[in-house]
């Protein structure tokens, strides 16, 4: 692996977790030493990072981790519904002419049947990563996909407010579990209405997390 893809991979971790918070800073000289790389390939992998919107050059030489407010959100998902809505319903078309399609997320929807988030999170988001990698697999739209991986960068610093939440997480199993098998039905209607009705209450969730943050 290139000096520079392992400190990428390696930031990009740490942001989608939260080990480098929003705000922190990313000094060239500290990152490279800490990362065992030299600066070039470290300028690479910032470039990349701040490509996708994740980091902010404040000057040549510092950079900082882009911020993750209540607007950044709303905005997030305004792209995020345009495109999974229109994911789901194209996958639920195509799952009418192909088996193959309509087997793979009919099995996705037996898996989420059986998952219990709250006894396994880290099981519940590998659930959620094939059910995304299958999606892209229908779609044969590399436009769409590439789109969607995009969100799904910033996607998983929301997605890791509602880690403590048992509750949502319980309904978005419900919610998948809808998507899925209206995907394997070849309803592509039902497929991007549950889409819809999905990503408003994971919306819901996100903003209320943010609030509480800000009140706490």
């Amino acid at each position: 692996m290139r000096a520079s893809d392992r400190a990428y991979r390696t930031l990009l971790d740490e942001i989608q977790s939260g080990v480098l918070p929003p705000g922190a800073v990313l000094g060239e000289v500290e990152q490279a030493a800490r990362l065992g790389v030299s600066r070039t390939p470290l300028r690479e992998a910032i470039g990349r990072l701040a490509a996708a919107g994740l980091v902010v050059q404040q000057s040549p030489r510092v950079t900082v981790v882009s911020d993750l407010d209540a607007d950044d959100i709303r905005d997030l998902f305004t792209l995020r519904r345009a495109l999974e809505e229109a994911a789901a319903r194209l996958c639920a078309d195509r799952a009418r002419t192909d088996a193959r399609i309509a087997e793979v997320f009919s099995s996705l929807a037996g898996q989420f049947a059986g998952t219990e988030p709250s006894a396994d999170a880290d099981a519940y988001y590998a659930l959620i990563a094939r059910f995304d990698a299958a999606l892209d697999a229908s779609l044969s739209n590399d436009y769409l996909t590439a789109a969607l991986r995009t969100v799904r960068t910033h996607l998983v610093r929301v997605r890791r407010l509602a880690r403590d939440q048992p509750q949502r997480l319980a309904a978005s199993v419900t919610e998948h579990r809808l998507i899925a098998e209206a995907i394997a039905a070849g309803d592509s209607d039902l497929a991007a209405h549950a889409t819809h009705v999905h990503l408003h209450s994971a919306l819901q969730s996100a903003l209320e997390s943010i609030n509480e943050q800000g009140a706490a």
